[in-house]
């Protein structure tokens, strides 16, 4: 099974990104897995984000709800995604997967005045393939 195929069938995703400091923060999400990447959508401020603009490394693995593994850890390198277009169309994917869910929480966040931003997730190639 390749790493992608992990992803395939689940629903959450666990990112860990790092801190200044190199100390991990492990967060669960939703995600897409489009082609060769995998695509999460989060409040722009957050800190993962910020983790991200400092340090573009990630360790990422499929996981339950409450963020405990279902599959190994892979690394992997993580970018903000800045075309307003791919944007969207990443959006649409993830409604289309999450559904009213995914529409419930955007409406949260909206209301609240926060502005998203999709992440780009790039597996490392393991050094056996």
């Amino acid at each position: 099974m390749s790493e992608l195929e992990r992803f395939a069938k689940k629903n959450y995703l666990n990112l860990e990104t790092f801190r200044k400091t190199g100390i991990g923060v492990k967060t669960p999400v939703w995600f897409v897995l489009d082609g060769e990447l995998l695509y999460v959508s989060t409040v722009a401020t957050s800190g993962k984000v910020k983790r991200i603009h400092n340090d573009g490394r990630a360790n990422v693995a499929p996981c339950r709800m409450d963020g405990t593994p279902t599959g190994p850890w892979v690394p992997a390198r993580v970018s903000e995604i800045t075309d307003p277009v791919e944007d969207e169309r990443i959006n649409r994917l993830l409604d289309k997967k999450y559904g009213w869910l995914k529409k419930l929480f955007d409406g949260q966040r909206a209301r609240h005045g926060a502005k998203d931003t999709v992440l780009e997730i790039a597996l490392e190639k393991s050094e056996t393939a």
